[in-house]
């Protein structure tokens, strides 16, 4: 008879919380077996076994593997897409999401046009101003996990909508992870960012938090978004993660509001 119970074939292990694992010390917290097997794909995910874009084995074909049933699967699918981890195409299965997919390509992007949608606004386009290699600052090591003075690359740029300069940015990467990425690469590459980290550095940026207040704009950032200095901008911190909570980029943008909105859906 058919217990449903995970029993992965190899990797990935069974989480810590599971009946597999044996628990730890003192009473195991319960997890839901759904939230198990969702822990399960997620190692994978992280592991590489499906890359960004792949087609995942079918809800039947993880349900033998994991020895539950499928709607247990069902379940734990459901919540992944729920997070834009997976995206499920009808008749065709369920894929590693992409930032190089149009609705995920902003995803973390909030900025939404006063008038009109943003499709119609048409896609940002990019200058890079510079980026450089630096050593990190106590503050930027402790948001990233690293120690001060460790290696980061440091990105300026300056995103316009329309042909109107409308954020300007600088964001930090872990040096070890981000080997090779010049401001050469960054010039050639014609597709969003984080797409360009997926591809060529393995890096998916997952989920990310945000902090936001009110600023007036500086000389030179005025200067760079041609707005007149004192100007109120929003500031907009962002700290992105990869797989299992680690940091991997911190994001610092002005953003102009005179002809756009910042928007986040809450549910």
């Amino acid at each position: 008879m058919k217990t449903d119970q995970p029993t992965p074939r190899r990797q990935p292990s069974a989480p810590a919380d599971s009946p597999a694992s044996g628990g730890g010390v003192g009473t195991p917290a319960f997890s839901p077996l759904y939230q198990q097997i969702k822990a399960l794909i997620l190692q994978s995910l992280q592991a590489g076994e499906w890359k960004p874009g792949d087609l995942i084995p079918s809800e039947q074909e993880l349900a033998a593997r994991f020895k539950v049933s499928q709607g247990t699967v069902r379940k734990a699918i459901d919540e992944l897409a729920a997070d834009n981890l997976l995206v499920r195409r009808q008749g065709k299965g369920t894929f590693v999401a992409t930032h190089h997919e149009q609705h995920v390509q902003y995803r973390f992007l909030r900025l939404h046009p006063d008038h009109g949608d943003r499709d119609a606004e048409g896609p940002a386009t990019r200058d890079i101003l510079a980026c450089r290699r630096v050593r990190a600052s106590a503050e930027v090591a402790a948001a990233l996990q690293l120690r001060a003075g460790d290696s980061v690359v440091q990105v300026s740029r300056v995103l316009s909508f329309q042909g109107v300069p409308t954020i300007l940015e600088d964001l930090w990467l872990p040096g070890a992870a981000f080997k090779g990425l010049t401001l050469e690469v960054l010039t050639a590459y014609a597709g969003p960012m984080y797409a360009l980290f997926e591809s060529q550095f393995g890096v998916r940026m997952v989920r990310a938090e945000e902090r936001l207040k009110a600023v007036a704009a500086s000389e030179a950032a005025a200067q760079r978004l041609q707005v007149a200095a004192g100007t109120p901008l929003l500031s907009v911190e962002r700290l992105a993660y990869t797989y299992n909570g680690v940091p991997m980029e911190l994001r610092r943008g002005l953003y102009r509001t005179d002809r756009h909105h910042y928007r986040n859906e809450l549910g």
